[in-house]
């Protein structure tokens, strides 16, 4: 069964920063190699259009079989919000947080980001995990591509 894996917006912006190129292109090879699904919502979509055209057109002209859109749906808000409640992140991370709460939703692997402060941080995970597991939702896997690389030998 390929997995699969929820992307925020960050991933796609990693391709063309010098800093994350080199795992987002091991990453994103992955997705073209059918290893992994890209699992994205309309959020992502929503968030690339004011991406660098660069950064859009890789989107774009990803494979759409090795692709999946999610929708944003009310339940995805409400969970994002009890989060913001929870203080497991202020209100101005509202957008992370729906991006974590549809990739909950999902049911998807793990998400995948390059956000260390709101995201991928041991105590925010902690935060949303308890949160999902309160409301009786699974926990969330979260991870940085380099994560993923690194353990690309290991599955």
């Amino acid at each position: 069964m390929i997995q699969r894996f929820y992307f925020d917006t960050s991933v796609f912006g990693g391709m063309f920063d010098t800093e994350f190129e080199e795992e987002s292109t091991l990453l994103f090879e992955m997705v073209k190699l059918g290893q992994i699904i890209c699992v994205y919502s309309d959020l992502t979509e929503s968030e690339l259009a004011s991406a660098p055209i660069r950064v859009q057109e890789f989107f774009i002209n990803l494979n759409k079989n090795h692709k999946q859109l999610i929708m944003v749906t009310p339940e995805a808000l409400r969970l994002a919000q009890k989060y913001i409640d929870d203080k497991v992140v202020g209100p101005t991370s509202l957008d992370d947080c729906i991006h974590i709460a549809v990739a909950t939703l999902s049911k998807v692997d793990l998400l995948v980001s390059w956000n260390f402060k709101h995201i991928v941080n041991v105590y925010r995970i902690r935060g949303y995990n308890s949160v999902n597991l309160r409301l009786g939702y699974s926990t969330l896997e979260i991870r940085s591509p380099k994560d993923i690389v690194g353990n690309e030998n290991e599955r």
